[in-house]
């Protein structure tokens, strides 16, 4: 064999290769620069393995939902200390979102006695008799448990009504809400219209009067807002149930 035909022999090999390296290559850029990239094979993709630097620390706790607060307004930019002046268009006081956080601030008590707060049960939107709005909160209890004032204040009204059967209207000392304590067996001994009371007094015991079932003895418990001329017959009632949550 001749020298020149033995190199060409070992040579074609390594040329060849080249040639189609250098085909494949330009090939490849072609197909990239005309944007069918996408129909090439893509790499397989590897699991992640160990904490990566964009993955939360800790799992943040879920947000507590409340049960949203009845008859809220929207306030815009009024001062919050200006909350009692916000009227609606019929005169009544608006409730709004700072009524709520004052009644919590006063870690009211649950007004019958050996209640928690965590047995309370939402009815403030229930109907009665088919569409008499409830806005108010019932509480069960026995006939005759202590009924006691959920803080201190006046007793503004003792009044035997049709539906309410023994009620009771109590002023808070800042005259901006009235308790009112509904459907009583009867009031506490020597209790009178203008008396002060004290947080976990008792003013009276649960009963069933008024229009409440027979068989049911309860607390009828309700809030007002009371409006600039502090009456306490006339004011807008909030749910009661989201005081204690």
């Amino acid at each position: 064999m001749t020298l020149p035909r033995k190199f060409a022999e070992q040579i074609a090999p390594w040329v060849l290769m080249i040639v189609l390296a250098t085909v494949w290559w330009g090939g490849a850029r072609l197909v990239r620069w005309s944007g069918l990239s996408g129909l090439l094979p893509s790499a397989p993709a590897v699991a992640h393995v160990g904490p990566r630097s964009d993955a939360p620390s800790s799992v943040p706790p879920p947000v507590a939902v409340r049960d949203p607060l009845p008859a809220a307004a929207t306030r815009g930019d009024a001062d919050e200390d200006a909350g009692d002046e916000l009227l609606s268009a019929g005169g009544l006081p608006v409730i709004t979102f700072h009524d709520i956080t004052n009644l919590r601030h006063r870690a009211l008590t649950v007004p019958v006695e050996g209640t928690s707060p965590a047995a309370l049960v939402p009815s403030y939107r229930d109907t009665r008799d088919g569409e008499r709005r409830h806005e108010a909160m019932d509480i069960l209890a026995d006939r005759g448990t202590p009924v006691v004032a959920v803080e201190d204040g006046r007793i503004a009204k003792l009044f035997d009504s049709k539906n309410g059967g023994l009620t009771i209207y109590q002023i808070d000392p800042a005259e901006q809400f009235a308790y009112y304590y509904a459907h009583l067996d009867r009031y506490a001994a020597a209790l009178g219209e203008g008396d002060r009371v004290h947080r976990g007094q008792t003013i009276g015991y649960v009963g069933t009067t008024g229009n409440a079932p027979p068989g049911t003895p309860h607390l009828h418990f309700a809030i007002f807002k009371l409006g600039p001329d502090r009456k306490w017959w006339e004011g807008t009632p909030l749910d009661p149930y989201v005081v204690w949550r």
